[in-house]
């Protein structure tokens, strides 16, 4: 179907039924009433076609109007929800910092000296030098047979019902269930009729009884030339479902064997279904919907209905006055790095991804009670575990959406995991492995309201453990403890004086008190919490979790007590990690979930730190540069991995090379990155196209996959003008790395092969919360004699059991692991042997 630009506009037709919209629109003639952050007078009344196009052109024209009055170069001005104006300005350097946690001092002070670092980039360069796996290759899709097998195989084919019927192209909605899209694309629907649009009375679930397909809506057999059952038969000549390309070419790697060491990207921070948080109406379109693009793929009300002019929060963030709102086919204006209101992970985005080589993927479920409350839209919950608990739901919903496309149950790249041995499993069959992780400011209800006699925690050990339990039972195998506020658990690293101020004040609003910000000793340390101001707020979407600024800014409540006057700089939270969150992490290690230090004060982190050598455990994982410099080199000791904040491209070629310098000879060193994408970061910009080294279309990806520039409807995506626009770009910010290591250093290559291990990174660090040991060849003083080796490995064990005798191999090659042993005082290579089911034939000296 094709459909005009008016006709694409959401209707939320989609959305669970009951949803309640909460548009308000002042009699005394404000556009949108968003907590009375900007009024636009004169803008009243029903809403009609005539109207609304009236209102919007009086909307752009007075904000326009105020825009040139009152604003400076790349400035905009807004007045708060307490008469004052607010000039909102671009700050893109935060955004490559090293450190999103702390800024950096005068005089940067790195933890480790230039002999460590060298010889710390000596060992990943011998790395690099070490053998690959031999990878495999698979089909992206499942093959097509001229009659389908299941009821879930005719999604995205073409057939014909009848011996020379019309050929019918099946746009699957769910698993099993279906749009039949005939050539004039018309829809069929029930009754007997066909319609233009798609509704609940054009979805046909079909049933399979023998050779022979039925498809009922809501009870009604479909019926053609009196037949109620049908024989598919593959044809041509259906109509085309508008959809977003992958432009892709090639299969997906695999590894040769379920167990051997994987090859592929990793983002260990990505806000997956944040389209519900912030009660839900605060982020514009979804990651995918039964209907397709043309639905997912809408803006808001609130910024449609003004023509683009009445979407504050975006204008805020973006810096833009105003932007055009139709997504899809055009995307004028969105999505686009700077766009934080806009979805970015559409499922055919995240599809590009896997296809371009990425591998594993942390989907991060995200909330902040706070200022979802303040925030006048919603239609969820503002509970912080109610939006965990909605997002894992819809987390499952996505993986059964695409397994829907991709012919069945178990069939889509997509796959949730909760294990390192699940995942090892799911890379080498040449998918994607989904974890699924916890960050928000009041996890398990553990907030706490500020008393004259001291801090009363809203939670207990008990209640941790139990909704601790609950979260595991739903797969949650990643978690941090804090994200923007002071809680039961520990102190935040807080924000800088743009978003800073709105937000200390939500936290206010939380817990009674402001953050306890006090002069770090000593203070000319890099390695401190974000510095507070009390300058007026200037929040830009380069701004780290500018979002949640934006808020509290233009919809925070008056009355509110003025914010301290902190000290002289720099800053260091007074607030560490509490009774609670020591019980909060032994409770993670108990249970094997990852544990990311990110957004804790410095105090609370080194803390943390303290606790997790002291237990031992290496599931220990930094995901986008919310820890500070002194904490990276600890986190690598401690058999940890860092995914640095993804960023412009140039920006990730630094903080690659500052980390190569921290890596540990005793753990395989990797990286990965956390793109933060979906309203929490603000994505890589592009470089430009008149750069002497711009990525060049097509290219090779990993695998020996061909990327060519991707389409969406009518929009041509170039990562070298229009940077990370959305997540399938993320191929093509990888090859940009190269590109940009290359005319610094001439090492393009070692800054691919870093990324391309990364997978193999995590999982290492995950085997080892399992209390695998680390290998044997890079940690001597862990080699046991030869004979003992070969009595503790029999005939038949499992790889995971081998591993848990005798720590993580050393090589992962095919069928065989590598790892070392000692016989008289002498190091010596021993080799394992497995079955291609992944059972030990024997073991035998190298």
């Amino acid at each position: 179907m094709r459909r005009t630009p008016s006709d694409t506009r959401p209707t939320r037709g989609s959305r669970e039924p009951g949803t309640t919209r909460r548009l308000a629109w002042t009699a005394g003639g404000a556009a949108l009433v968003v907590g009375a952050a900007l009024v636009l007078p004169g803008l009243v009344g029903s809403s009609t076609p005539a109207t609304d196009a009236a209102r919007g052109a009086q909307a752009r024209g007075g904000l326009q109007a105020a825009h040139d009055a009152a604003s400076g170069q790349g400035t905009l001005p807004f007045t708060d929800a307490h008469g004052h104006e607010v000039r909102l300005d671009v700050d893109p350097a935060t955004k490559n910092a090293v450190s999103r946690a702390g800024e950096l001092g005068a005089e940067t002070r790195d933890p480790t000296t230039a002999a460590e670092r060298a010889a710390a980039a000596a060992y990943v360069a011998q790395e690099r030098a070490r053998r690959d796996p031999r990878l495999g290759s698979t089909k992206a899709y499942p093959k097509r047979t001229t009659h389908p097998r299941t009821r879930y195989a005719m999604a995205r084919g073409c057939y014909t019902l009848v011996p020379g019927g019309e050929p019918t192209y099946f746009q699957a909605t769910d698993l099993g269930d279906y749009l039949l899209l005939l050539p004039d694309e018309t829809l069929r629907s029930s009754g007997g009729g066909t319609a233009t649009q798609p509704s609940d009375s054009t979805v046909w679930t079909a049933t399979k009884k023998g050779k022979r397909f039925t498809f009922t809506n809501d009870g009604e057999r479909l019926e053609l030339d009196g037949a109620t059952a049908f024989r598919l038969t593959t044809a041509r000549g259906c109509a085309r479902w508008p959809e977003a390309q992958v432009d892709v070419k090639g299969r997906p790697h695999t590894g040769v064997t379920p167990f051997q060491e994987v090859r592929g990207y990793v983002d260990a921070h990505t806000h997956h279904m944040a389209y519900e948080f912030l009660g839900g109406e605060v982020h514009c379109g979804k990651p995918w919907d039964r209907f397709g693009a043309e639905v997912a793929l809408t803006d808001c009300e609130d910024h449609t209905i003004t023509g683009g002019y009445g979407a504050l929060l975006e204008t805020a963030l973006s810096g833009e006055v105003g932007h055009d709102p139709v997504g899809w086919p055009t995307f004028v204006d969105w999505p686009a790095p700077n766009s934080l209101t806009h979805e970015g992970t559409y499922y055919r985005w995240m599809e590009r991804a896997w296809r371009g080589g990425q591998r594993l993927f942390t989907n991060l479920l995200v909330e902040n009670n706070q200022l979802c409350q303040l925030y006048p839209l919603k239609r969820n919950s503002c509970d912080d575990m109610d939006s965990v608990r909605l997002q894992i739901q819809r987390t499952f919903e996505f993986q059964d959406y695409v397994d829907a496309q991709f012919g069945g149950p178990g069939k889509g790249f997509y796959r949730i995991v909760t294990s390192p041995f699940e995942a090892r499993e799911v890379i080498n069959e040449g998918k994607m492995a989904v974890i699924l992780g916890i960050e928000t400011s009041v996890p398990f209800g553990c907030t706490f309201k500020k008393l004259p006699l001291g801090d009363l925690a809203q939670c207990d050990a008990e209640t941790i453990d139990e909704q601790m339990d609950e979260m595991h039972d739903l797969g949650v195998r990643q978690m941090e403890l804090v994200n923007k506020f002071d809680n039961a658990l520990s102190g935040i690293a807080g924000d800088a004086g743009e978003t800073g101020v709105a937000v200390n004040a939500a936290n206010f609003l939380e817990t009674g008190t402001f953050w306890d910000m006090r002069t770090c000793a000593p203070a000319d340390t890099e390695n401190h919490d974000r510095n507070q101001t009390l300058a007026a707020p200037e929040i830009s979407a380069d701004q780290q979790d500018a979002l949640f600024g934006a808020i509290g800014q233009l919809f925070g409540t008056l009355n509110l007590p003025a914010l301290p006057l902190y000290p002289r700089t720099n800053h260091c939270n007074a607030r560490g990690l509490t009774t609670l969150g020591e019980h909060t992490i032994n409770s993670l290690a108990e249970r094997k979930i990852v544990f990311d230090p990110d957004h804790m004060s410095v105090k609370a982190r080194n803390q943390a730190l303290d606790q997790i050598e002291e237990l031992g455990y290496q599931g220990l994982l930094s995901s986008h540069s919310w820890s500070t410099p002194d904490a990276y080199p600890r986190i690598y000791e401690l058999g940890g991995f860092i995914t640095p904040y993804a960023g412009d491209s140039t920006g990730f070629v630094e903080k690659w090379r500052r980390h190569v310098g921290w890596a540990d000879d005793r753990y395989y060193f990797a990286m990965g990155y956390g793109a933060d994408i979906n309203g929490l970061g603000a994505q890589g910009d592009p470089r430009g196209v008149d750069v002497p080294n711009p990525v060049t279309y097509p290219f090779k990806g990993l695998g020996g996959v061909t990327v060519r520039q991707q389409r969406a409807g009518e929009r041509v995506y170039d990562i070298n003008a229009d940077g990370v626009a959305q997540y399938g770009l993320y191929p093509d910010w990888i090859e940009d790395l190269g590109r940009v290591a290359d005319s610094q250093q001439g090492d393009g290559r070692a800054v691919l092969d870093d990324m391309t291990r990364g997978a193999e990174g995590y999982l290492q660090m995950w085997e080892r919360a399992y209390g695998i040991a680390p290998d044997s060849c890079r940690n001597p003083e862990r080699q046991l004699p030869v004979a003992t080796v070969q009595r503790r490995l029999e005939r038949g064990m499992t790889t995971t059991q081998v591993m848990r005798k005798v720590g993580q191999p050393y090589t992962r090659l095919g069928r065989t692991f590598g790892f070392c042993a000692r016989s008289g005082g002498s190091e010596v290579e021993m080799t394992a042997t497995f079955s291609k089911r992944g059972t030990l034939r024997g073991v035998r000296r190298s």
